[in-house]
C-alpha cells in the first residue's frame, strides 16, 4: 500500500473513476485534496472542453490528479494525448480499447499508465503491453461495463494471482469494508465512482444524490444486453423505457443514441429522469449520508484499519479455542 501511494504521490490508495462527460474540476479537486488520486474522465468530451476543466482543477489543487480517455469511446483519443503533454498530467488511465498504442508514447514523457481490465486476459495483456498499474473492475460497477459480468469477488483474486503490477478494486466498493475485502483479495486499493457521486462537493442533481441515499439492493439495473453493449443504472422511467424497447429489438444504433452522454447529462446533472439516465454501482444500497469527500476518505482508512484489526483478534481467539 505505502508503494502505491508513494508512485502516484497520495496519501490514500483511493482513485476517482472516470464519470464521462459529466465529469467536472471541483470533484476531482476534491479528491486529491483529500489524500485520494482525483481523475477527470474526458468521456465524448471535445480537446477545448477537457482543456477547461484541466486549468480549473490545477486552480482548485496543487496535488497529483489522472485524466482517464476511454480510447473507443472518444472521438478525441490522440488529441487528448497531446493535452497530458501539454499540461504536465503525470498520471493516464486508458479504458475502452487498447491501451497498447499509447503505453510507450505516455512512458516517453514520464507519465504513469493506469488500465483498465475486466478479465485476467485483458490484465495480462495490459501488463506487457507496458501499464503500471491496473484496476480490474467488477460487474458491480457503475456505468459502462464487460460483456463478461465477473463480479469484483471473483475477479481481484484471480487477476492478482495472474499479474505482478499493482491492482485496484473497483465496483461495489464504497465504505470501509469494502477497502478492507479489496486488500484482502489481492488489490493494492480501490477506485471508486457511484460513491463519490453522494458526497457535498459533488455538483450534480439533488435527486440523483436522494435517489443514491434511498436505493436499497436491487435498484438498479443492466441496460444494453440485447445489443452486446452493457452498462449499469439506476431504475427510473427513462431506463424502464429503454429495457422495454430492447424487449421489441432495438438496434444497437438507436440504443447508443439513447444512451449516449446527451441524456447521460440529462439524468445526472439535470436530474431529469424522463430523458435521461442516472449511471449507478449496485454499491448504492450502502449508501446512507453524503459526506464531503475529506471525510470519506478519512472514514474508509480508519474503517478499513478497524475492521482488518477486529478480524485478526477474531480470527486469533478461533485458532486458541482450537
Amino acid at each position: 500500500m505505502k508503494h502505491i501511494c508513494e508512485f502516484f504521490s497520495i496519501k490514500y490508495p483511493i482513485i476517482q473513476g472516470g464519470m464521462g462527460n459529466i465529469s467536472n474540476a471541483s470533484l476531482a479537486a476534491a479528491v486529491s485534496n483529500a489524500g485520494g488520486l482525483g481523475t477527470i474522465g474526458c468521456g465524448t468530451m471535445n480537446p477545448e472542453q477537457v482543456e477547461t476543466i484541466i486549468l480549473e482543477t490545477k486552480e482548485k489543487t496543487n496535488n497529483t490528479f489522472a485524466l482517464n480517455i476511454p480510447i473507443n469511446v472518444s472521438p478525441y483519443t490522440d488529441e487528448l494525448i497531446n493535452l497530458v503533454f501539454k499540461h504536465d498530467i503525470p498520471i493516464v488511465s486508458l479504458s475502452a480499447g487498447n491501451p497498447a498504442p499509447y503505453i510507450p508514447l505516455l512512458h516517453k514523457k514520464n507519465i504513469k499508465v493506469i488500465a483498465i481490465v475486466a478479465s485476467v486476459k485483458h490484465a495480462q495483456k495490459a501488463q506487457d503491453a507496458g501499464a503500471d498499474v491496473l484496476v480490474a473492475e467488477g460487474f458491480e460497477a457503475a456505468g459502462i461495463n464487460s460483456n463478461l459480468e465477473l463480479t469484483t469477488f471473483t475477479l481481484i483474486p484471480q487477476i492478482s494471482k495472474n499479474v505482478t503490477v499493482p491492482v485496484f478494486a473497483a465496483g461495489g466498493i464504497g465504505n470501509g469494508q469494502g477497502l478492507a475485502a479489496a486488500l484482502m483479495l489481492g488489490a493494492s486499493g480501490v477506485q471508486l465512482g457511484t460513491r463519490l457521486i453522494a458526497t457535498k462537493e459533488a455538483p450534480f442533481h439533488p435527486s440523483y444524490k436522494q435517489k443514491l441515499l434511498k436505493a436499497i439492493d436491487n435498484d438498479t439495473c443492466i441496460l444494453g444486453r440485447s445489443v452486446g453493449q452493457v452498462r449499469r443504472v439506476l431504475k427510473d422511467p427513462y431506463t424502464v423505457k429503454v429495457l422495454d424497447l430492447e424487449k421489441k429489438g432495438l438496434s444497437p444504433v438507436d440504443y447508443r443514441e439513447m444512451t449516449s452522454e446527451e441524456h447521460h447529462i440529462n439524468g445526472a446533472i439535470h436530474g431529469d429522469v424522463k430523458n435521461g439516465f442516472m449511471n449507478s454501482g449496485q454499491v448504492a444500497g450502502l449508501i446512507d449520508d453524503i459526506p464531503t469527500v475529506k471525510e470519506l476518505l478519512d472514514g474508509m482508512m480508519n474503517d478499513a484499519k478497524k475492521q482488518m484489526e477486529d478480524k485478526l483478534n477474531s480470527l486469533s481467539m478461533t485458532f486458541t479455542q482450537m
